[in-house]
């Protein structure tokens, strides 16, 4: 215990000693933790909309106007024909181009039916997808104000309608950044906590002291736990961190039991900075555990689930993500936070994680030991 003790002092001496270090240890992923969730949202808005009213009536100025009043769109031009509006497009400047034909208004009084029609950039899949479904709704809406107001007073003035009653549970005004806000600082503390475990060691490897202190008496597993715990005491602390900086500047309050969730973020450092101790057991430089560990990263953050649904993946993207702790750690954040989930409720991410640190500081012993 006197040598983990005295390894325990040089490590945190190392660290402390690096100004640089510091500043990416604390600085850093405060500031992303501030910046990304006001920056980056699921929210499609001021979506630059072309016109071609060719009717020019009543109806049709009530209906640009609803659209325009709504906040998602932008009208960026009024065009005089489909051929002028579509050079917006081709230029773009405008995301949508709504046609209205001759005889809107007549024939929507007299026949009761008559067709616009949208026409969407689809290069940006999300944006047209959103963009054309929030239009169409729009132009639903309008429709059935229309109807409601030609019907009044006839004899089929009793229209059927559907009241809808709905209620949004855990995230009562649908705010984006309490479901955005934990799923990222799950992401930064793996980060921060896998990067420097692996970068340590390969500096050792680096400049020469591993071998130093591979010819000493210090046994191997007091070596590996003298690097892991002063990164899973500073990635607790990046933690407590956010979430402070989350009560502050975003208002989250975990609705859970915040001490479930240091305990679950004590299991799964330890399988963050088990793959850490991986990478840094095959690779021999700082450069090549620096691009072993993005290209893992990029897998994780991308399949995690913080900006795709999980279940709207592929079937076999949905199998690959079994194999990334990132996105249990993702879901127990916002399962506690947001919903004030149990220990119950999280048992199969408690077991997942469990797995994945006995399974890398395993394999990150194993293969230390025939390389050293």
């Amino acid at each position: 215990m006197r040598t983990l003790i005295f390894l325990l002092r040089k490590e945190f001496k190392q660290i402390f000693r690096d100004k640089a270090i510091l500043a990416i240890i604390f600085v850093m992923p405060s500031v992303q933790l501030i910046v990304m969730p006001l920056a980056a949202n699921y929210e499609v808005k001021k979506i630059n909309l072309a016109v071609v009213d060719h009717d020019k009536s009543t109806y049709t100025q009530k209906l640009i106007s609803q659209i325009t009043s709504s906040g998602y769109f932008r009208l960026q031009s009024y065009n005089a024909s489909y051929d002028q509006a579509y050079e917006s497009i081709k230029s773009d400047k405008a995301d949508l181009i709504l046609e209205i034909p001759h005889g809107f208004e007549r024939n929507l009084v007299r026949e009761n039916k008559e067709k616009i029609f949208i026409a969407v950039n689809a290069i940006n899949g999300t944006k047209a997808n959103l963009g054309g479904a929030y239009l169409s709704t729009i132009i639903s809406n309008f429709n059935n104000e229309i109807r409601m107001k030609l019907t009044v007073g006839s004899r089929f003035s009793q229209v059927p309608t559907i009241e809808i009653a709905s209620s949004n549970w855990f995230n009562v005004h649908m705010n984006y950044r309490l479901f955005f806000v934990p799923g990222i600082l799950a992401l930064l503390v793996t980060l921060v906590g896998s990067f420097l475990t692996a970068l340590n060691i390969v500096r050792e490897k680096e400049v020469g002291t591993i071998e130093q202190i591979n010819v000493t008496p210090i046994k191997k597993h007091y070596f590996i736990l003298g690097k892991l715990i002063p990164f899973w005491v500073l990635a607790n602390v990046i933690f407590t961190i956010g979430l402070l900086l989350g009560r502050l500047v975003y208002g989250i309050v975990p609705a859970g039991n915040i001490g479930l969730l240091y305990l679950f973020v004590g299991v799964y450092l330890l399988a963050a900075l088990g793959f850490g101790l991986l990478i840094s057991t095959f690779a021999d430089t700082q450069q090549q555990a620096m691009l072993i560990m993005f290209f893992f990263m990029m897998v994780f953050i991308l399949m995690g689930g913080l900006f795709t649904p999980i279940e709207s993946m592929p079937q076999w993207a949905q199998i690959v993500t079994k194999f990334n702790p990132v996105r249990y750690f993702i879901e127990v954040m916002r399962m506690v936070i947001l919903k004030g989930s149990t220990l119950r409720d999280v048992a199969s991410q408690f077991i997942a994680v469990i797995v994945f640190a006995v399974f890398l500081n395993g394999w990150a012993i194993l293969n230390y030991k025939k390389t050293s």
